[in-house]
């Protein structure tokens, strides 16, 4: 690894800083000692707090003050300057925070500050005596991680069926199953600290019913929970599909971390493999698969991909990018049958494999919703606080569909979404009312190449192209009725900053 130099670090931020040369952006990286620290103004007061992000390691330097707060240029985490909480996922940990004095006509940034107490500390007089979470996944684990760091001591049970703890999802398609990211990099938190923090988490644990008018939960053993808040965070399922082969062993879906290990542990022994589906998930496999040097195949009935996302332009580049690597296409086909070592496509053409993923979109988890009498609509109904039509009973993550700012009701599979809705969900149960309306976001990886996505256009009647996609340096906007409803990035984090910024002050 290479040693970083006194100009990598940036100034010695002890030894104070001209207020009359400070950035325009209003983020200076420096350092205080080995500490990597971020000097950033706000109106006229200075921070000083660490200047990376929790989540990933990105540069809040690279970032964009707002308010009394900055966000991460990667993925849209939100760190409090004054306290370096992490006020948004998808960072959940905090940042340390220093003092900073102003002495003639410089900041010089002092001593490191004690922790703050949370700002999301709540009185828990009127708190519920227990809280049960259905779900192991972003949503369940963020409002998990909220109740406790709001102060709320009381009972929390997670009932999650899969056999891991929460993990971080996103990185099961992209740099684990690649092979360049540890396993360390995997779970949302070590298994200790669920312990430590009192949250009774079972899992392999299969919710049979919830019943509202009981307050009780049972589970497929006979077992009742009694609870007094209930969060419904049982997240999506793989679409499987439905033709001859498909249940042989070779055939994988991707959304747990047993599906990552045995797709890993397939890819050990295989040289070709076949991609069902080029949605993102199918296309991050591909990217994943080609780094480890095994020929891929791509089978999807699509024109091309993920055109009803991003538009032709910006479908095709990405197609290209793949094309780059090795991976061959199969457009405008399904597959008609698996055979041990071979795939049948619906054309009569046949594809040689060894390992079949299949990536053909998810479904959300309604049953137990449905069961239990909660109103549906194409997902879990949920009002601004994510309270579904039950009393005590919310809902988050891929299953809840609310209200969003321009009155359309909506329901998106994102991983950052799902963290937030979490942690709006837990501040409400302890009896906030907090609107959720954050603008949606979520990031796709290729390779090296990130494509940023704020807002919602499942849409549009124009698209506007600022940049030059080829390049891999641009920014694409997607119109509804003359607005600006979603806005996808290649390399342009502040951009995408500032899209979010201006979604979020939109009428």
């Amino acid at each position: 690894m290479a040693v970083q130099s006194d100009s990598d670090k940036g100034p010695d931020l002890a030894r104070g800083v001209s207020i009359s040369t400070f950035p325009a952006s209003g983020l200076l990286r420096g350092h205080m000692g080995e500490d990597s620290v971020l000097l950033a103004r706000s109106r006229t007061d200075f921070f000083a707090i660490g200047a990376t992000c929790t989540h990933y390691s990105g540069p809040l330097a690279d970032g964009v003050v707002a308010g009394d707060t900055v966000r991460c240029p990667w993925h849209h985490a939100c760190f409090s300057l004054r306290t370096g909480e992490a006020l948004r996922a998808p960072a959940i940990d905090p940042v340390p925070c220093w003092s900073t004095e102003r002495r003639e006509g410089k900041i010089f940034v002092t001593a490191k500050k004690e922790r703050a107490p949370s700002s999301f500390a709540a009185a828990t007089a009127s708190a519920p005596s227990r809280v049960v979470i259905v779900g192991g996944g972003a949503a369940g684990f963020a409002a998990a991680e909220m109740l406790r760091r709001a102060g709320f001591d009381r009972a929390i049970a997670m009932l999650s069926d899969d056999t891991a703890a929460p993990v971080d999802r996103p990185n099961l398609s992209k740099d684990f199953l690649a092979g360049t990211a540890s396993e360390d990099w995997v779970p949302m938190r070590p298994e200790g600290w669920y312990r430590d923090n009192e949250i009774d988490l079972r899992l392999s644990a299969k919710v049979a019913a919830v019943e509202p008018r009981a307050g009780e939960v049972v589970t497929a053993s006979g077992e009742r929970l009694r609870y007094d808040r209930l969060l419904l965070a049982t997240g999506a399922e793989p679409v499987r599909l439905n033709l001859p082969g498909a249940e042989r062993p070779h055939v994988h879906t991707l959304r747990t971390l047993a599906d990552c290990h045995a797709i890993m542990a397939a890819a050990q022994s295989a040289r070709r493999a076949v991609v069902i589906g080029a949605s993102f998930i199918g296309l991050e496999v591909a990217a994943s698969l080609r780094t480890r040097n095994i020929e891929v195949h791509v089978v999807a009935p699509e024109q091309r991909p993920l055109e009803r996302v991003f538009g032709a332009a910006l479908g095709d580049f990405v197609r290209g990018l793949h094309e780059q690597r090795g991976v061959v296409f199969h457009l405008q086909e399904t597959v008609a049958a698996i055979a041990e070592k071979r795939v049948t496509l619906s054309g009569g053409g046949t594809l040689d494999t060894d390992l079949v993923v299949v990536g053909i979109g998810v479904r959300p988890r309604l049953d137990l919703a449905e069961r239990a009498g909660l109103t549906l609509d194409h997902g879990v109904v949920v009002n601004e606080y994510l309270e579904t039509s039950a009393p005590g009973i919310f809902a988050a993550g891929d299953i809840a569909r609310w209200p969003d700012r321009h009155g359309e009701r909506l329901r998106v599979e994102h991983w950052v979404v799902a963290e937030r809705q979490g942690q709006f969900a837990a501040r409400n149960m302890l009896g906030a009312r907090e609107r959720y309306d954050d603008v949606p976001f979520f990031w796709s990886q290729h390779y090296d190449v990130p494509i940023n996505y704020v807002g919602h256009a499942a849409q549009w009647d124009g698209i506007d192209v600022e940049g030059d996609i080829g390049a891999r340096d641009c920014v694409v906007r997607y119109r509804k009725d003359g607005k600006v409803r979603a806005v996808a990035s290649i390399y342009r984090d502040r951009e995408s900053l500032e899209a979010e910024l201006a979604f979020e002050h939109a009428i």
